[in-house]
């Protein structure tokens, strides 16, 4: 009997082996920003991604200092759903720092019951289809592939079709210079012959989905593969979810796969390791993964003097005297994400 017990608890052990796959991450994440052009200057603001917590990760002990700074505070645009850190200086005589400290449980796993049970979305989830200014579904590329999903019965069928399309139609371009790309998808496809980063890669998906009739949308934040101690500043990343019936929002990686297929000089989308790439980044990973932010194209930051829409809010972003500050340039705006896991994480 007890022999019995023995293998039947095993089994069970077993069981839940296979069916769930997740990986557990704790640690203290740190932002550190620094106008450096801001000293002596009238004004000078500083819009920061204020992550929150999820399904897939836990935020908790958030602290933020400005040091003489006139305003901060926690915002959020009420049109794309941005949450930010705002800081304002006005007449500073030293440079403006921020810093912006929080716990982190990330949570992340591999879905391996994706199912679908229904083809009606609730009604929480329909903007999740709609075009915007920066995404375009009814033109382009998405006009044309669309026609290939979009009378598909299944809509994980679907889902399925426009991932594989997508790494079949673009690659990872080290060339690019603007962080993780401009998310643009029709300049991505049409311009750079598939050519671009993250941001590039993910737009398509995004597009491409949304124009077949199934609601998605990019996340913006962080990836540290493999999992560890120090700076992560060069770990920005988007990445992509599209709402499943009977599953929720499911996630897909579909950049991830082409930087891994370049890094391993993979060029056939059907070569067994391509493969394996592709299978690795659908449906969820074990990666240490933060969200920042999700589906923040158009964002309008509150008091900015730019009022042209953001295509996607991920960067800190800042302001001096009324001029937008090259995210980019770390002469004049300088900024560094570290992290510290703690010993338990795994």
């Amino acid at each position: 009997m007890r022999k019995f017990l023995s293998l039947s608890l095993a089994l069970v052990l077993i069981l839940f082996t296979c069916s769930a796959s997740f990986a557990d991450y704790s640690g203290t994440v740190t932002f550190e920003v620094n106008l450096k052009d801001a000293a002596n200057s009238k004004k000078a603001e500083l819009w920061l991604p204020y992550p929150v917590s999820d399904a897939n990760q836990d935020i908790t002990d958030m602290n933020f200092k400005a040091d003489k700074a006139a305003r901060i505070g926690v915002e959020k645009d009420s049109k794309s759903g941005a949450v930010y850190l705002h800081a304002t200086w006005l007449n500073p005589s030293e440079t403006p720092t921020l810093t912006m400290t929080f716990k982190v449980n990330s949570h992340y796993s591999k879905n391996k019951n994706i199912h679908e049970t229904s083809k009606i979305f609730p009604a929480e989830v329909l903007k999740y289809l709609e075009a915007t200014p920066s995404l375009p579904i009814d033109k382009g590329f998405c006009a044309e592939a669309s026609m290939e999903f979009i009378n598909k019965e299944s809509i994980l069928e679907k889902a399925q079709g426009v991932y594989n399309w997508v790494i079949a139609h673009t690659f990872r371009d080290e060339s690019v210079k603007e962080g993780c790309g401009l998310g643009l998808p029709i300049r991505t496809i049409s311009e750079k012959d598939g050519g671009g980063k993250c941001a590039d890669i993910s737009s398509v998906f995004v597009a491409l989905a949304r124009a077949s009739g199934i609601p998605t949308r990019d996340v913006y934040g962080l990836r540290v593969d493999p999992a560890k101690s120090g700076e992560i500043t060069g770990n920005y990343h988007c990445w992509t979810e599209f709402y499943l019936p009977g599953t929720g929002w499911v996630m897909a990686d579909p950049a991830d796969v082409r930087k891994k297929m370049l890094n391993e000089n993979l060029e056939d989308v059907n070569d067994p390791a391509s493969k394996k790439w592709a299978e690795f980044f659908w449906g969820g990973d074990e990666l240490l993964r933060i969200a920042l932010n999700r589906d923040t194209r158009e964002t309008v930051l509150s008091e900015a003097t730019a009022k042209t829409p953001l295509t996607y809010f991920m960067y800190p972003y800042a302001e001096i005297d009324g001029k937008v500050v090259d995210w980019f340039s770390p002469k004049t705006f300088e900024f560094k994400v570290t992290l510290k896991l703690d010993d338990l994480a795994k």
